[in-house]
C-alpha cells in the first residue's frame, strides 16, 4: 500500500457519507466528495497527512456533463514532508453554489477563493473578504461559466 492509498482508505472510513469516488490520474491520487464536511476533510489532510500547501484551488463547471452537481471546487494539495500531491474535488449544486472557506487552513486559500467567486460565482462561507478580485464590483455575470456568452454581455 502506498501513502496515497492509506490516505484515501482513511478518508473513506472517516467520511463515508461524503466520499463519492476515488482514483489516481498521472500518478496523482484524488478523491471526490460532497461539500457538506469539506472543511473537516481538508483540515484532516493538513493536520494528519501533512498536506501543508494549497498549490491551487479552482472552480469547475460541469454543465450537462452528468456529474452529481453542476459545479465543483478542486483543491490541489502538496506535502513537503512526503513530497506527495493530492487532489480533492467537492461538488457544489447550482441552486446553492456555496462551500466552506479554507482560509483558516491555508494562507493561499482566500485569494484563490476570491477568484473562483469572481469568475464562477461560487460563494465561500466564512471568507474574511469575499469580493471580486479581477472584475469590477458592478460587473454582472461570471465569465468562466459554460453558459456565459462567448462574446460577453453587450
Amino acid at each position: 500500500m502506498t501513502i496515497a492509498t492509506d490516505i484515501i482508505e482513511k478518508l473513506k472510513t472517516d467520511h463515508a457519507e461524503e466520499v463519492l469516488s476515488t482514483g489516481e490520474h498521472a500518478g496523482q491520487p484524488w478523491i471526490s466528495v460532497k461539500r457538506d464536511r469539506i472543511h473537516d476533510i481538508l483540515q484532516t489532510l493538513r493536520n494528519e497527512h501533512d498536506f501543508d500547501m494549497l498549490t491551487d484551488l479552482c472552480g469547475m463547471d460541469y454543465l450537462d456533463q452528468g456529474e452529481p452537481e453542476r459545479f465543483a471546487v478542486v483543491y490541489n494539495l502538496y506535502s513537503f514532508t512526503t513530497n506527495e500531491r493530492f487532489r480533492v474535488k467537492a461538488f457544489v449544486p447550482e441552486s446553492d453554489p456555496t462551500i466552506d472557506s479554507a482560509f483558516d487552513i491555508w494562507k493561499a486559500a482566500p485569494w484563490a477563493e476570491r477568484e473562483a467567486f469572481d469568475l464562477m460565482g461560487i460563494r465561500f462561507n466564512n471568507h474574511p473578504d469575499l469580493r471580486r478580485i479581477l472584475l469590477p464590483e458592478e460587473y454582472e455575470g461570471h465569465p468562466l461559466r459554460k453558459d456565459y456568452p462567448l462574446r460577453g454581455h453587450g
